[in-house]
């Protein structure tokens, strides 16, 4: 598509300018339009005059506006139930919240464990050296900076697990 608009783009300009530039069409993988070759390029390569082709100028659709965000604290529409649409039974939703609570500590556990296996490995900053990176410092570097990197996000992780925890009802 790109070569259309510039072929395009190259044949106005060339006529507002009154110069008369040959394009052509040059086959393959990606297929080129140019007006940099003289007729014997253009023939040994097997290109092809566009003059006198008809040009099609395809327009790109217009981006759909974003169907408007709800209203912060507004809750999901669910399937209708005799009259009480968007509502939802207290029991069920206590349920709800009990068993999203249940997961978020689940994963809170996990990630505890796996920040405590880290910092254990880590030492401080000080890991032991493993077999393959006694004679290659760089290779240990790098895994005590992966190390720190990860125990960093496990950090984060943590409190954003903390923090949904303590929104919930």
């Amino acid at each position: 598509m790109p070569y259309r608009h510039t072929c395009l783009l190259l044949s106005l300009l060339s006529c507002a300018l009154g110069v008369q530039a040959q394009v052509y069409r040059c086959p393959g993988p990606p297929v080129l339009y140019t007006d940099a070759l003289s007729p014997k390029e253009a023939q040994e390569k097997g290109c092809r005059s566009i003059e006198g082709t008809p040009i099609t100028v395809l327009q790109s659709p217009k981006p759909r506006a974003a169907a408007p965000a709800p209203a912060p604290g507004a809750a999901a529409p669910t399937a209708s139930r005799g009259g009480n649409e968007g509502r939802v039974d207290p029991t069920q939703q206590k349920g709800r919240d009990d068993e999203r609570r249940r997961v978020l500590e689940n994963e809170l556990r996990e990630a505890e464990a796996r920040l405590g296996e880290l910092q254990r490995e880590y030492q401080g900053g000080q890991p032991d050296r493993r077999g393959d990176e006694r004679n290659n410092y760089q290779k240990y570097l790098d895994r005590v900076a992966e190390l720190k990197a990860g125990i960093t996000r496990q950090e984060a992780d943590i409190q954003a697990l903390k923090r949904e925890i303590s929104k919930l009802p």
